[in-house]
């Protein structure tokens, strides 16, 4: 903001201004109000002593700043929470259904859904609700108090100052009537007047108020530090004659003081008597009172969540405080339940009860037979124990109980040997039709591996020219054989001369005989044999 101060003419107008000023702020003189009619703050410069030429200004302002005066739209104002406008009598066109309000739509109602909605019965119209739309500025719209009436949380402070105050005449009841029952039994065992006279100043004590009482018995708030303390009211118990726990034991390497949270966690003075310390650190009040039963209640809550319970013990302490309670409840059952069973059975040595003469000096003619590892072999039916497991129940009319039979590692029925369960009973018919199966099975095998040792013999097999086998009818005669032979040499001499040589007529027959196509066989040449260039 370009500020600067204003050029007077003397001295003594300067005084006169200062004097008006200080009148205004008394509430002796008018404010001064600007152009527009606005109240100036007289401690914030408003003007500048010239103003440039280009504004045309006739006397001192702040125009040539940019958002001078602020928007007369916006406003501090905020909605009238609750306000009705207008109730009607009957159901109108638009409103809503259920309540028959003209400001909201069935969709949008905080209203109980009504089983017949006004649109129908036209009965207990609902009033329309008040709607306002405010234009704020940027503080405004950010302000997360805006609108917060502070009297509403009045009746909260209320509440809980009539609960303090209770508590408070309730203590101090009862210990006067303490204090006065004390006195009375006194005063019929004849004590002495000082006492008398130190009760009575007891009693007066505790009519005084606990705002007028010692210094350590205040009531201090706490703020949230860095040492790690929190937001809330402590009661400040320590005695300003006690000795600082750090002024204990002044060895350099004794219990370390920190003195940021004032705490001390070893025992300054661990070789003293445990009677005469008054302070063994910090760590004592972890083990001791109220923090030991809080460790165990952390402690059995993690277990029961590793066992499947639903238990978390900041989430729901409540919670899990009941069930460590029940816990310990059904522990204590469950011990006297085990230790009333074993009493039961086998007595009590400690107990002064004595036994009946029939059993201290019962006799018997029955005669019983120990060996030497104490089993009875006569005198004496044995027990066979029973099992939870249903006995001797046979089922798809078997004579036997299942897994009474075995065999290649299965188990059976004995009266049938079959080894399905749900199987119903052959008896000796099928006994000896699964004998009869398994030979025939065992001479089956026994022939497939006969038949697989021996080999069969290998069969030569004479392949015609043509590719296919040749017939084992066949009969090829010799002297044919050797005519077809020569005759098939002539044609292939004749083929090695040149064919231009040939006569026209030369007769050709078709018709070839197996010998010649023995023949055209041997003399062939087989491109693919390697010994084919040996060959005459």
């Amino acid at each position: 903001m370009a500020t600067a101060s204003v050029a007077f003419k003397s001295r003594e107008d300067h005084r006169k201004q200062m004097e008006l000023e200080e009148a205004r702020k008394a509430g002796l003189a008018p404010a001064e109000v600007d152009e527009d009619g606005k109240e100036i703050n007289p401690h914030i410069p408003q003007y500048m002593s010239s103003a440039p030429w280009y504004l045309n200004a006739e006397r001192p302002s702040l125009k040539h700043q940019r958002k001078w005066k602020s928007d007369p739209n916006y406003t501090k104002s905020w909605y009238d929470r609750g306000a009705k406008i207008f109730q009607a009598d009957k159901y109108r066109k638009g409103a809503c259904e259920n309540c028959g309000a003209m400001t909201h739509s069935a969709k949008t109602c905080m209203e109980r859904p009504r089983k017949l909605g006004a649109k129908w019965t036209s009965k207990s119209i609902a009033p329309d609700e008040k709607i306002e739309t405010f234009e704020l500025d940027y503080e405004g719209k950010r302000d997360r108090w805006n609108g917060y009436d502070a009297a509403s949380y009045k009746h909260v402070i209320e509440r809980y100052e009539a609960r303090d105050e209770a508590r408070k005449k309730y203590l101090k009841d009862q210990q006067l009537k303490k204090l006065e029952e004390k006195n009375n039994n006194q005063n019929e065992d004849g004590v002495s007047d000082d006492e008398d006279n130190e009760d009575a100043l007891k009693v007066d004590e505790a009519k005084v108020d606990e705002s007028k009482q010692m210094d350590f018995a205040k009531v201090e708030k706490r703020v949230r530090t860095t040492g790690g303390g929190s937001t809330g009211t402590v009661r400040n118990l320590r005695i300003r004659e006690d000795t600082a726990k750090y002024l204990l034991n002044l060895d350099v390497n004794s219990a370390h003081y920190d003195p940021k949270t004032r705490s001390m966690r070893e025992d300054p003075l661990p070789d003293a008597d445990p009677n005469e310390k008054f302070y063994a650190g910090d760590n004592q009040n972890r083990v001791s009172g109220q923090a030991l039963e809080f460790k165990q209640l952390n402690i059995h809550a993690w277990e029961a969540f590793d066992k499947g319970q639903d238990v978390h013990m900041q989430a729901a302490p409540s919670q899990a405080e009941l069930l460590h309670r029940n816990f310990k409840i059904n522990k204590e059952k469950l011990k006297s339940h085990t230790k009333d069973t074993i009493m039961e059975k086998y007595g009590n040595a400690a107990t002064e009860e004595t036994l009946p003469r029939e059993l201290l000096l019962g006799q018997s003619e029955k005669e019983v037979e120990y060996d030497r590892a104490g089993r009875i072999i006569k005198g004496q039916e044995i027990s066979l124990p029973k099992s939870k497991y249903e006995e001797d129940v046979y089922i798809n009319n078997h004579t036997s109980v299942w897994g009474s039979w075995w065999k290649d590692h299965q188990w059976g029925y004995k009266c049938c040997q079959q080894t399905v369960r749900n199987s119903y009973c052959t008896g000796a018919a099928g006994i000896e039709a699964a004998e009869a199966a398994a030979d025939l099975m065992k001479a089956n095998i026994a022939r497939k591996e006969a038949n697989e040792d021996m080999p069969a013999p290998a069969q030569e097999k004479r392949l015609a020219t043509w590719g296919s086998e040749v017939p084992e009818d066949l009969v090829l005669d010799e002297e044919k054989l050797v005519e077809a032979l020569k005759k098939e040499d002539e044609r292939r001499r004749g083929e090695e001369k040149d064919e231009r040589k040939r006569k026209y007529n030369v007769k050709w027959n078709n018709d070839v005989t197996p010998e010649e196509m023995e023949a055209y066989r041997m003399k062939r040449v087989h491109h693919d044999d390697p010994m084919k260039d040996f060959l005459n």
